[in-house]
């Protein structure tokens, strides 16, 4: 391996705008002279602020990183990228835990525990199917909410008896207008009105 006298490259990513980055930059802020924000599902095939990172690493630079979930889809992704920046000269750090590629030990223990975090998530999957389908079993509605009520249709079937236009009545109620099309067939009426039908009760 390459002496360490490059960069210190920190890479963070999270699954939405709306998830804090803070612990894994307040895990790395001292270990790092430049950061990396990715915002990306970790199971995504496209990761391009990760893909340009390591496209920049060079011969001495370490690549830090908080977890292994943070940068990596599989152990097989894992340990590809590992080999990939061993044979560049770059060392790889997960700092949770205090792995360093660039030692024998390191390397092993990397590879050892990336198994271990694909087991893992493998059995959280399993769970959660298994969780859903007891759910289903108990006859509970999965998903999200619906975003209108049988309320808010039944206001909105009225508007449309009194001869309001679909685009108005939604946005009266802050949808759009297939939304609006979606509750109404969900509570069994054609959409945008049908005269002969009676209101929803």
């Amino acid at each position: 391996m390459s002496a360490r006298t490059g960069r210190n490259v920190g890479y963070l990513r999270v699954s939405t705008q709306e998830q804090s980055t803070d612990r894994q930059a307040l895990g790395l802020r001292d270990l790092c002279d430049l950061f990396h924000i990715e915002y990306v599902s970790a199971v995504s095939d496209r990761r391009p602020v990760f893909d340009r990172v390591i496209a920049s690493m060079r011969a001495g630079d370490t690549l830090h990183v908080w977890d292994l979930d943070r940068a990596f889809r599989s152990t097989i992704d894992a340990l590809i990228t590992a080999e990939t920046l061993r044979k560049r000269g770059v060392h790889l750090k997960i700092a949770r835990l205090s792995i360093d590629t660039g030692t024998e030990e390191g390397e092993l223990f990397y590879t050892m525990i990336a198994a271990f975090a694909r087991f893992e998530r493998r059995i959280l999957a399993r769970r959660t199917r298994e969780g859903l389908a007891a759910a289903r079993a108990r006859g509970t509605r999965l998903g999200r909410p619906p975003a209108l009520s049988k309320a808010d249709i039944e206001t909105a079937h009225a508007y449309l008896r009194d001869g309001y236009p679909c685009r108005y009545i939604a946005f009266l109620l802050g949808v759009s207008r297939i939304t609006l099309e979606r509750g109404f067939h969900r509570e069994g009426l054609r959409y945008p009105f049908d005269p002969t039908e009676r209101p929803i009760h």
